[in-house]
């Protein structure tokens, strides 16, 4: 009897461990976003800057989410822009299975033990404002960021991945930031009542606060973002080298 061959029955190839791994990490880093929007972070500042002052005031989930930039950006370098478009567009779905699930765990009768019912729902239930802020930003930004690093690629003849990196992720992020904090702290709860009215001031400052840790993260990034690409095709090459169906490249 021979061998199972390492590709399905229709002849697809199978996914590669860095694949694989690129998309493990984007899904973690969305699911952890999603679930620590709802804390607002203050972090000090040496200094005193324009609007935040001497410390700038973000959303929790700004760092987690900084990280699914980092991941599609690495996917679309390694991946091509159809699949990385995909990977954003079916994440996006994504969220509603976690919000079903969560939302599902929050209305289950409780034990009586444990993490009190209240403080459970207090956590990971998300407002309604942030629900609908993250899900509009996620999919204007993500697919952005797609497009954007696409098209810095093709101008640049595929050559300087830092300058496809640092402008698509610069730009999405503020498309992001404006959109999510805008909506969930400024529109929302002045149209429709949900969440807490916040002060246009304060609004202003978390999307300047948030956008200063995210374009710090963007330019840090780089050298993770090649670092990750170039592990993953040495990895993929010697994968190639072991047989015609062993590796998932670009499409």
């Amino acid at each position: 009897m021979s061998a199972e061959p390492s590709t399905s029955t229709r002849g697809a190839p199978a996914p590669t461990i860095g694949q694989v791994a690129l998309i493990a990490l984007f899904v973690t880093s969305l699911v952890t976003a999603q679930l620590t929007a709802t804390k607002l972070l203050a972090f000090d500042l040496p200094v005193s800057l324009p609007i935040v002052g001497a410390a700038i005031t973000l959303p929790g989930a700004a760092l987690a989410y900084a990280v699914t930039f980092l991941a599609t950006d690495c996917y679309n370098e390694l991946y091509g822009r159809r699949p990385t478009q995909l990977l954003v567009n079916v994440g996006f779905a994504m969220n509603f299975v976690l919000l079903a699930l969560v939302w599902s765990t929050i209305l289950a009768p409780a034990a009586g033990q444990g993490v009190p019912a209240d403080q459970f729902e207090t956590v990971l239930g998300a407002g309604t404002n942030v629900v609908i802020a993250s899900l509009l930003a996620y999919l204007v930004s993500q697919n952005y960021d797609v497009i954007a690093f696409d098209w810095i690629r093709e101008r640049t003849d595929g050559d300087h991945l830092w300058a496809r990196n640092v402008g698509s992720t610069a730009s999405s992020q503020a498309i992001d930031t404006v959109i999510f904090v805008t909506v969930a702290f400024g529109v929302l709860p002045r149209l429709i009542g949900v969440g807490q009215v916040t002060s246009w001031d304060l609004v202003l400052e978390l999307i300047v606060g948030q956008y200063l840790l995210k374009l710090l993260i963007a330019l840090l990034d780089t050298p993770f973002v090649y670092g990750v690409v170039a592990a993953v095709r040495r990895q993929e090459e010697g994968d190639q080298s072991d047989g015609p169906d062993a590796l998932a490249w670009r499409s």
